[in-house]
């Protein structure tokens, strides 16, 4: 743990002079009274804050400033609290609640089942295209489940220990496959269904994946009832003959088995003979006459077990399989249930896929630990099919990435759901990306999220780190990813010199420590030893590659990617800055900024935007200086609903400084993105550097 200096009383920048810890805290008590709020001062606020470091800082019995949270649309203050001196060296308080549950993931099921079993637990609809199909799970029965298909997996020689690739959507066969395979100490590797052939080849070679667990089809997102069949995929990972008589991939070796979820009924339009296949596939279903009773593992489990295997989301090129273990994915998601408020009474709609950790920890394991219900509407996002299922079941959270929230959001204006608004609605995460305050109002206003709050992470850190709480004020959960998580440590250091903890308010590199680190990433040592490192106390530090800064009071602010960063004639921008200037440009849906060569300068701003479904842009291609498109001539209506290049500049220029204007504004329908929704970057410089090209 990192030591804090001396005991000096904190101090704080006002206007005229420097004020004490005590002045600040009076000031904010009054300016929160207008409210009727408090705020808690005394010992629990203390932490290391001469430098940027925090260590499981603080509790949500203790911590936070508002004892109840604000009611929008008239939260008062909106204005940024007090500004205050970083220059505080107070000693570090660590509070450890919840206190860390040291068994492993099986054993802790065991104890939700004995208290929530008749409760739901799993709640999962098929695609809307399809003939209304819904399964549902108690606690007890997805237990039961669970057993059956452990017996089974053992049959097929599956031990503590391997590897078992699950390429499915979201659904029950996903959730109950989970406790399978922890029950029997066996190694989740979770796989987005959308990969291709040589994607899911590469994977199961590099883990020497013995079972492949698929969908006959893979589901689309914002296409329900739409699919790819995943006969030419199954074809080329077993050897090129399904009709043969085994699996035979000399690019596979390790494959013994792959089992087939067959999920055709949902998509009439593809067809795939599996009846033909039954040499080569097993039926998924054949797992389900395994016995009802527990399975007991080949060997003890162990929280220390690595039992979770996640792929990098991959906004660099290389996706990395970083190894989670019992404690670290089981205490995250007790620590996110206990954080935002879950009970057993929740039914929280989750469209965030499984196979990613937003899905699987914040989503299935926080609601598993307190024997709340998790409502899959779809396999793949379906922002109406989400809106559905919150009404059906008169759902109390909603979680998603933004573009998730602002999908789900346009098909409520629109009327594509038909029916009431949600009523139920109030808790809520919103993860990948910040949100700003004007999202954030509509999402209140709208669908009724007042309790949303924002989390922070990395698939290294199984995963959150950093959360807002829901009292947390309106401007925290907008500008901030909230403070660190218990029994968690933070710092912001050098990224030049990660041994230099940098002051409080300035930015540099976010690091985290704890119970959550991974073991690292899986057959690439050089690759785990640029991001976890111990210092030279022993503690294991995971390097985030994001740039933050933390402020005096514990929060963390993202500020963007240390590796996205545009420096232009030697001055550092920030693309985070830019992006939410446009984002709040009337006409601008979505906006991401990169950095593009410059001969001059070095890098300049280049901004990617995607106008509003109403909207029209200047040109009809992405050449800069192309000519209006005709609509802007068929009247003045049109001409007022119309985005320009030079609008843009002007927006921004009027705004930010003018070295932060985008030399390049290229139009776009939508991102390239990762499966939990972040842009990849690294594409959108490829794509403009060929459109540059081209002129």
């Amino acid at each position: 743990m990192l030591a804090a200096a001396s005991r000096k009383a904190p101090a704080a920048a006002a206007a005229g002079g420097i004020v004490r810890r005590s002045v600040i805290r009076a000031a904010q008590r009054r300016c929160l009274a207008t409210e009727g709020l408090s705020i808690r001062t005394g010992p629990s606020e203390k932490f290391s804050a001469s430098h940027n470091t925090i260590s499981s800082l603080l509790t949500p019995s203790t911590h936070s400033p508002l004892t109840k949270p604000p009611r929008y649309p008239h939260p008062s203050p909106l204005a940024q609290p007090p500004s205050s001196s970083i220059d505080r060296k107070t000693p570090a308080n660590i509070p450890h609640q919840p206190p860390l549950y040291k068994g492993t993931i099986p054993e802790h099921f065991a104890s939700t089942v004995s208290q929530h079993g008749d409760r739901p637990a799993v709640i999962a609809r098929s695609p809307a295209r399809a003939a209304s199909h819904e399964t549902a799970l108690s606690y007890y029965e997805l237990d039961l489940l669970s057993n059956r298909l452990a017996s089974s997996l053992t049959s097929l020689g599956v031990t503590k220990g391997d590897r078992v690739a699950v390429s499915l959507g979201n659904g029950a066969e996903f959730a109950a496959l989970t406790y399978a395979l922890f029950k029997l100490g066996a190694v989740l590797v979770p796989l987005n269904p959308s990969f291709n052939a040589s994607q899911v080849a590469a994977a199961l070679r590099h883990l020497a994946v013995q079972v492949l667990i698929v969908g006959a089809v893979t589901d689309t997102a914002y296409r329900p009832g739409r699919g790819r069949s995943n006969e030419p995929l199954l074809t080329e990972l077993a050897g090129g003959d399904l009709r043969g008589g085994a699996i035979a991939n000399p690019d596979v070796p390790s494959l013994q088995k792959i089992l087939v979820v067959d999920n055709r009924t949902s998509h009439p339009d593809v067809r795939f003979d599996l009846d033909a296949c039954r040499r080569v596939l097993t039926p998924y279903r054949n797992l389900l006459d395994g016995a009802d009773r527990p399975v007991k593992p080949a060997a003890p489990l162990s929280p220390s077990d690595t039992i979770n295997i996640q792929f990098t989301s991959g906004t660099t090129s290389t996706p990395k399989a970083a190894q989670l273990t019992h404690t670290g994915i089981l205490n995250n998601g007790i620590f996110i249930a206990d954080r935002m408020g879950l009970n057993s009474t929740d039914r929280i709609v989750v469209p965030p896929p499984l196979f990613h950790c937003f899905g699987s920890v914040l989503g299935y394991m926080a609601t598993a630990t307190t024997g709340a219900a998790i409502l899959f509407p779809s396999p793949a996002f379906d922002p109406v099919a989400t809106l559905r299922m919150c009404v059906d079941h008169d759902a109390t959270g909603l979680y998603g990435v933004s573009t998730m929230i602002v999908a789900v959001l346009e098909a409520l204006e629109s009327g594509a759901a038909a029916g009431t608004p949600p009523q139920h609605l109030r808790k809520g995460i919103v993860a990948g990306s910040s949100v700003p305050e004007s999202l954030m109002r509509k999402i209140y206003d709208a669908l009724g999220l007042q309790d949303l709050v924002i989390c922070y992470g990395m698939t290294e850190t199984s995963p959150v780190s950093c959360m807002t709480r829901p009292s947390d004020a309106l401007h925290l959960r907008c500008a901030s990813v909230g403070a660190p998580m218990p029994h968690t440590s933070v710092k912001i250091v050098d990224p030049l010199n990660r041994t230099r903890i940098l002051p409080l308010g300035e930015r540099g590199e976010l690091a985290a420590a704890g119970y959550l680190v991974m073991e690292g990433y899986y057959g690439d040592d050089a690759r785990t030893a640029e991001v976890r490192v111990a210092d030279d106390a022993g503690t294991v530090w995971v390097y985030s590659g994001d740039e933050a800064e933390m402020d005096a009071d514990g929060y963390v602010r993202i500020t963007g990617r240390i590796k996205d960063l545009i420096i232009r004639g030697g001055e550092n921008i920030h693309p985070l800055e830019v992006e939410d200037c446009l984002f709040r440009m009337p006409g601008v849906k979505e906006a991401s900024v990169v950095g593009l060569p410059d001969d001059k300068l070095g890098e300049c701003v280049a901004a990617f935007v995607v106008p509003k479904q109403e909207w029209t842009v200047e040109g009809g291609s992405n050449h800069n200086g192309a000519a209006a498109q005709t609509a802007r001539e068929e009247g003045s209506s049109k001409q007022e609903h119309v985005l320009t290049r030079d609008a843009v500049r002007d927006w921004v220029r009027t705004r930010l400084s003018s070295h932060l204007v985008p030399k390049y504004i290229f139009w776009v329908d939508e991102y390239p993105k990762t499966a939990s929704g972040k842009i990849q970057k690294f594409k959108l410089q490829e794509q403009a550097k060929t459109l540059l090209e081209e002129q």
